[in-house]
């Protein structure tokens, strides 16, 4: 089975794992009557969906085909985020002599690096496990799902009964049509975290977040990475200004990019693999140990027998859902990656809370009142939530941008991380906030506070009234509302102030 790929090396760390999501002695329960919610798929969303659902009181059932805690726990946040960390405290140790320490010659052990990937993900795993979800009450199913009729769904051999039901199978990684490529070999987030040797030379297809975290990790490592974008430059729906910033700092760490590029094909010459790119007209061709991909998903709906219970759907863009997560049977809802184009474990998790509403209590919480931040973690973070000047100018809404940079802010300029900034976007004519984006080291913990705002309605003037610590990079928050504050000082404000205060001296 696929599933067992992403658990090589089959150590005791990954038996572990195994132990807890998708245990080899597990015997599947027999049901007893109707259920009131069948979720299938146990990644965040079906998680969120099958514990909220459960702790209410509902009669529930997960059913999970592959590892319980989804991408995000196996093959996705949980090891991605592990191996940066890693990669962070290589690039710290190398630059240290800006902070005036010395330190000898920096040797990454790439396999220990891996090793402590894998018993961190493992010792995280109970908390997604198949015995911690059956002590909540709920059935866990084993084995592929598949609609039979209007309210059953059999899963090994068993049919089961319900009132509604949950698609939460998630997405994976896209084929890309490119020539020579599957016979050549590659990696995706599916396979690079099995690694136990690290790639010599590394072509990254895709300039998205999953490529630029991992191209920026494996050149702290060592490898000799090579990023292939078709836009001009690396996560091309950020602002251009915020993505080169990251690009730079990309770069200071030895990634190689071929930007306004396509790759055309890939040939093998032995043990080698040639990537054929097109680069203004021109043919370049790139060696590689190894292809990673970084672009494209596809959404997790084969096996289902959507057909057999009337839910709609697209190959490329997954379940078809109403504003209430609503599929186009009444009686079957969808959540998360399968579903959506905001493909984030924070968002699968909100979208799960809707429809424990909505599928239980007739609820009618809609999915576009979500305000959705995310961070794509590199070094420096890239942050961002709501509206940008694009968007707005789309939609017709007129901003004012207020920008800190965070050369002026201490904390920043101390820390060495002064290459960056705090830019928030409000309606024109008020303190509204619309839109944020952040570039910092830590912008991934800072647009907490904007997301906040913007949810709560909370004016970009009332932040310049909130004490914050000092000094901390969030204290460019604060100064921001400082910002719009000064804007209401109009020249005729300030001369009735001037005569004020002649007059009171």
């Amino acid at each position: 089975m696929s599933y067992l790929n992403q658990l090589q090396p089959l150590d005791d760390d990954n038996q572990t794992l195994q132990s807890h999501v998708h245990p080899t002695d597990w015997i599947n329960p027999t049901p007893n009557g109707r259920y009131n919610l069948v979720v299938i798929g146990a990644g965040t969303a079906g998680l969120v969906t099958a514990a909220g659902a459960a702790g209410l009181g509902a009669k529930v059932a997960l059913v999970e085909r592959g590892l319980m805690g989804g991408d995000c726990l196996n093959v996705g946040c949980v090891p991605s985020k592990a191996i940066i960390s890693s990669a962070r405290q290589a690039a710290a140790a190398r630059n240290a002599g800006r902070y005036g320490v010395v330190t000898s010659e920096v040797h990454v052990d790439f396999a220990e690096v891996m090793q402590r990937m894998r018993r961190l993900r493992a010792s995280i795993s109970p908390h997604d496990s198949a015995k911690r979800f059956k002590k909540l009450g709920i059935d866990v199913y084993f084995g592929q799902g598949t609609f039979t009729g209007e309210r059953t769904l059999a899963v090994a051999g068993t049919e089961l009964t319900f009132k509604r039901a949950v698609i939460a199978t998630g997405a994976r990684t896209a084929e890309l049509p490119i020539p020579g490529l599957k016979e050549a070999g590659y990696l995706t987030n599916e396979s690079v975290f099995s690694l136990t040797e690290l790639p010599r030379r590394l072509v990254m297809i895709g300039g998205g977040p999953i490529g630029c975290e991992m191209a920026q990790a494996f050149a702290r490592f060592g490898s000799a990475v090579t990023q292939i974008e078709q836009s001009g430059h690396i996560l091309p729906r950020e602002e251009c200004d915020a993505a080169k910033i990251v690009q730079n700092s990309m770069a200071h760490d030895g990634v190689t990019f071929l930007l306004d590029a396509k790759v055309v094909c890939v040939e093998t010459a032995g043990k080698e693999k040639v990537v054929i790119v097109d680069q203004a007209n021109k043919e370049r061709r790139v060696v590689a140990d190894e292809i990673l991909l970084g672009i494209g998903r596809t959404p997790n709906l084969d096996g289902l027998g959507l057909n057999a219970v009337g839910v709609a759907s697209h190959p490329a863009h997954g379940v078809e859902v109403n504003d209430r997560l609503q599929t186009t049977n009444a009686n079957v809802y969808a959540a998360g990656d399968v579903c959506t184009k905001y493909k984030f474990t924070h968002s699968a998790d909100f979208l799960a809370r809707i429809v424990i509403k909505n599928a239980l209590f007739h609820g009618r919480a809609k999915a576009s009142d979500l305000i959705i931040p995310w961070c794509t973690f590199t070094s420096p973070e890239l942050a961002h939530v709501g509206m940008s000047p694009a968007e707005a100018t789309e939609s017709g809404v007129k901003i004012t941008t207020y920008e800190q940079s965070l050369s002026g802010n201490d904390r920043a300029i101390l820390d060495g991380e002064d290459d960056g900034f705090v830019r928030v976007y409000c309606r024109q004519g008020s303190d509204r906030i619309v839109g944020a984006t952040i570039v910092a080291a830590h912008a991934g913990e800072l647009i907490g506070e904007i997301t906040l705002a913007i949810k709560h309605k909370i004016g970009l003037g009332k932040i310049a009234s909130v004490i914050h610590p000092y000094p901390t990079q969030a204290e460019s928050i604060r100064k921001l509302g400082d910002q719009y504050n000064r804007t209401r000082l109009t020249p005729m404000v300030k001369s009735l102030f001037q005569k004020w205060l002649a007059w009171s001296r």
